[in-house]
């Protein structure tokens, strides 16, 4: 789901930062590292189903992501090592999940299944590392947004009919790109309702979205920028 170029009012919340399951699952705790693979494992694939798309190298994915999630939580793995001081958690992720992907390449030129005409390929990704950081980044970008459209779905169902209605009117606007005046002419119902519930939506799902940015965000970060720069890495 993408809000668009139209005004998004901002919504200040506390947040409980992600750093608190960082250090439990670095600590050992079973339920933060469970919560810890379930809420980065969207990023880490997305990242290297991009890096190797159409490539051989591909099927080694989930076997990468896999890879990822040992070394951090390892005894002495790298999690340990995480400081929220040193900026937000996504930087930090996407440097482990980019050393795993060259591990792996490594290995498969080690074993000869990579085959010497995709040498330019893989020296064209050692030297792009602003790209394949933009490219960990837009995975980063979806994997936040499921995070806050599931929020946002479940806080919307607790209203009963009308949350149900906001939902298909966020759907249908951004999903489908139908003009507000068609789906008000479709309601039965008058345009500045339609108007106002979708304006509700909206507030209600940034509400969401910041909440989820804030969370992974590190200390005194600016989250309506942050949640800009979300939306524009989605385009």
């Amino acid at each position: 789901m993408c809000l668009g170029s139209d005004r998004i009012l901002r919504v200040d919340n506390a947040q409980t930062t992600c750093w608190t399951i960082i250090r439990a699952a670095a600590g050992g705790d079973d339920a933060a590292r469970a919560t810890f693979s379930r809420d980065y494992g969207g990023a880490v694939r997305k990242y290297l189903e991009r890096r190797w798309s159409g490539r051989p190298i591909e099927a080694e994915v989930e076997d990468a992501a896999q890879e990822v999630f040992v070394e951090c939580l390892k005894p002495r793995g790298v999690l340990e090592r995480a400081d929220a001081e040193r900026g937000d958690f996504r930087g930090f992720l996407h440097g482990v999940t980019r050393n795993v992907a060259r591990r792996f390449e490594n290995r498969m030129i080690e074993r000869g299944r990579i085959y010497p005409e995709e040498s330019n390929w893989l020296l064209q990704i050692a030297d792009d590392d602003a790209g394949q950081a933009t490219l960990f980044d837009r995975g980063w970008a979806q994997t936040l947004m499921e995070q806050a459209t599931q929020m946002h779905r479940q806080l919307t169902l607790a209203d009963g009919e009308s949350g149900l209605r906001r939902l298909e009117l966020l759907e249908r606007r951004f999903g489908n790109d139908e003009a507000l005046r068609d789906i008000a002419e479709d309601w039965g119902v008058a345009a500045q309702d339609v108007h106002n519930q979708y304006r509700k939506a909206r507030i209600e799902f940034y509400r969401c979205l910041r909440e989820v940015v804030g969370a992974h965000a590190a200390p005194g970060k600016d989250l309506d920028k942050e949640c800009r720069r979300l939306l524009d890495l989605l385009g």
